[in-house]
């Protein structure tokens, strides 16, 4: 635990809370983590896949000895039979997970779970990579969602209220859009016995298997809650250890939020501060009396104490007055104007309370027509805020245009259909440009309200916008047009979403810390065509760079070098990522790398779990993608780089978050 007497005093806002500073965003060098695997009898497989997700080699070992005079960047695994009780004296060297597989028949060992730093539960049919990804990127502290989401303006959280989450899933991709987070409320969930009937509360077995299910579903970040019969929720209260147990359980499984409840002991709320990891705590305190006033010293010595150990403070009370909303704002303003940090998730429950659902910005609760019930009483949908937000003034009407080709008119009906959705009040306009128009009238037009471009616009031929991301200046292209006010003035900013498109593909089954280090190749007629990638791939501390059929210059050309013959082929160093940016008539171009660089097997000691992303855009001979699949690449092509553009570019323009699996059902795609 951090005390601020024991941090300096530049450090430190007046009122004793940790001032942090922003880190650069420069190319990261992390490093490659050092894991100690413990795996079910006959389930050692799930130690490879952990190495491909890492990037890095493994090995098998018999003994914890054998492991502690290993490489330090190998990972190694050891079956839960051979383990033991070798645990107890183990110097922690290495991060210890455990690995179930609760599909695979075997028990969970309780014992094994207490003595390792994580659990991660996964499923062998079906299996997800991507969820492993995942997993690790947060524990090992390479990905922060919380970060992400303190940047936005507004942030929600759904909240599934399902008995099963089995019964979520089909309709999970809808229910979650314009979502941020998804709430687990552990306290609903009912776990069957044999005797067809329900256990009063549901067993850790029951809840982990429920997390797996939900988490290999989304890529929206989980807030784990056990809510207590006195805040609207199941969990009884005579114990408070078993929220401890619970709670803690959901630290070793990786979520990215867990609910602290504050009426819980300040020693059990100490605990979970002191072991959270990269988790997040919400302290959270709800009033049901309707008797609670925003206007009296308890309001504020319940956000203090809220403060000492969250990361956010959520206060919720029940109201019988409009005039209490107005008094909930005030508490907000004067919480903003005082302490820096935490933020205060603010909102009142029932009819009257209504209105601060709209005006609270940090993780309001959401429903969905979908979902069994409400969570609380009061509560709104995505698509309920936004026309709330509109008819008060908050969300004006505005013209947010797509322009580009006619290729790009399908992406066009797909924005239209996100403002359907959510009940934005925006007007969605498509405008086909000429090869080389200019969009400065476009831009100027009343009520413009942003834009994106497709084909993308080349910066250097858009003085009109005055201000560009590093990214587009960098990459020297522009594919999103925002605004900002500044001193009352609008000022327009070039943007691009497309290398966030890239990189989110790169990482959906790799932790970043995979790509540090590593050698890329890229093929593309032009380096215009290979900017965004370059970036991307850079942003990911990858490097060196070796490029087919064009030269880099300026900014980008720093580690990045052209391949001149098939000797330079032969001598170069493997590429863990190989990216064509080549057009459709050429993108067979690169199958003869592929096969050169084909992944032949995945033995101990081997590093395995290599990238190929296609670019390519349109009718083609052929499909690299296929050959690269059957070389033991993970493939990628140009449909999942452009749902996740899709997904940045919604996020810049309107501020709303789509998932990637509703982008990709919307396009006709299969989900899983």
């Amino acid at each position: 635990m951090i005390h601020p007497d024991n941090i300096p005093p530049s450090t430190l806002k007046g009122n004793g809370f940790v001032a942090i500073q922003e880190l650069s965003n420069g190319a990261p060098n992390w490093t490659k983590p050092a894991l100690l695997i413990i795996y079910g009898d006959g389930h050692e497989n799930i130690v490879r896949s952990i190495a491909d997700v890492l990037g890095q080699p493994w090995e098998l070992a018999a003994s914890l000895a054998e492991i502690k005079a290993g490489f330090e960047g190998t990972i190694y695994g050891i079956s839960n039979i051979f383990v033991g009780s070798q645990l107890q004296d183990w110097d922690g060297s290495r991060l210890a997970i455990n690995a179930h597989c609760v599909d695979g028949g075997q028990a969970l060992d309780e014992n094994l779970t207490s003595r390792c730093a994580y659990e991660y539960l996964y499923t062998e049919s079906p299996f997800f990579q991507r969820d492993i990804a995942r997993f690790l990127g947060f524990v090992l502290g390479q990905i922060s969602h919380h970060r992400d989401l303190t940047k936005k303006a507004r942030t929600t959280q759904i909240s599934t209220t399902f008995p099963d989450v089995h019964a979520a899933l089909p309709n999970l991709d809808i229910l979650s859009v314009g979502a941020d987070v998804v709430e687990l409320r552990v306290d609903l969930l009912k776990e069957p016995l044999p005797d067809g009937s329900f256990s009063r509360m549901p067993s850790l077995k029951y809840v982990g298997e429920q997390l797996m299910l939900l988490r290999q579903r989304t890529e929206l970040p989980i807030i784990y809650t056990t809510r207590c019969t006195k805040e609207n929720g199941r969990f009884p209260m005579d114990d408070p250890n078993l929220f401890y147990e619970y709670l803690s359980r959901a630290i070793k499984w990786g979520c990215e939020y867990i609910d602290v409840e504050l009426w819980l002991p300040e020693d059990i709320r100490r605990r979970l501060a002191e072991h959270k990891g990269n988790s997040k705590i919400i302290s959270a305190f709800h009033d049901f009396s309707g008797t609670f006033k925003w206007t009296s010293p308890e309001a504020q010595e319940l956000f203090r104490r809220g403060a000492v150990y969250g990361d956010v403070v959520k206060m919720i009370a029940f109201v019988n007055s409009i005039q209490e909303n107005y008094e909930l704002e005030y508490f907000r303003s004067t919480i903003q104007s005082t302490f820096p940090h935490p933020p205060l998730a603010g909102v009142n429950m029932g009819p009257m309370g209504q209105l601060s659902r709209a005006l609270n910005k940090v993780f309001t609760p959401i429903t969905h027509p979908l979902l069994p019930m409400i969570a609380a009483p009061g509560q709104l949908s995505a698509a309920e805020i936004n026309m709330a937000l509109h008819s008060m003034g908050q969300m004006p009407k505005v013209d947010i245009y797509g322009i580009g080709s006619y290729r790009s008119t399908t992406q066009a009906i797909f924005f239209e259909k996100c403002f359907n959705e959510l009940s934005l009040p925006h007007q969605f306009m498509f405008i086909e440009r000429a090869p080389k128009g200019s969009i400065d009238a476009i831009i100027r037009r009343p009520n413009f309200g942003g834009a994106y471009i497709n084909p993308p616009l080349a910066a250097a031929s858009a003085p009109y916008l005055p201000s560009l991301t590093t990214a587009a200046r960098t990459i020297g292209q522009v594919d999103v047009v925002t605004l900002r006010l500044e001193g009352g003035r609008t000022t327009f900013i070039g943007d691009n979403a497309t290398w966030k498109g890239i990189r989110a593909t790169l990482s959906r089954d790799f932790v970043p810390s995979a790509y540090s280090g590593q050698a890329a190749l890229i093929l593309a007629s032009a380096e215009a065509d290979a900017a965004a990638a370059i970036f991307a791939l850079k942003s990911l501390g990858i490097g060196p760079i070796y490029t087919i059929g064009f030269k880099t210059h300026g900014p980008l050309s720093s580690e990045v070098d052209p391949v001149r013959s098939v000797e330079d082929v032969k001598r170069l160093q493997q590429p863990f990522v190989i990216i064509s940016a080549l057009p459709a008539e050429k993108s067979l171009l690169v199958v003869p790398l592929l096969k050169h660089y084909r992944v032949d097997g995945r033995s101990p000691g081997s590093l395995a779990g290599k990238v190929f992303v296609d670019l390519a855009n349109g009718p083609r001979k052929g499909d690299p993608l296929v050959i690269a699949a059957s070389s033991g690449w993970t493939a990628y092509g140009i449909a999942d780089v452009s749902a996740w553009t899709t997904v940045e570019t919604l996020r810049l323009l309107v501020g709303q978050n789509v998932p990637y699996d509703f982008v990709r059902l919307a396009s006709g795609r299969g989900l899983f």
